[in-house]
């Protein structure tokens, strides 16, 4: 097994016992209006969804 195989095992077995994937379906309307605030932003989608999930769960918190 070449290095290159051997890292490509290893990430997979680390997203596996460190990952959890979660699927979302969003109207392609939805994903372009997103996509559009994400860029302006200077962030990828991914990552502006990440944080408005962050955003969402400090804001329940501060409110209990």
């Amino acid at each position: 097994m070449t290095y290159n195989e051997k890292k490509k095992k290893y990430n997979q077995e680390y997203s596996k016992q460190h990952y959890k994937r979660i699927p979302l379906d969003v109207q392609l309307s939805k994903y372009d209006e997103i996509k559009e605030v994400a860029d302006s932003c200077g962030e990828k989608v991914n990552e502006f969804i990440k944080k408005a999930i962050d955003m969402r769960i400090d804001s329940l918190r501060q409110t209990k």
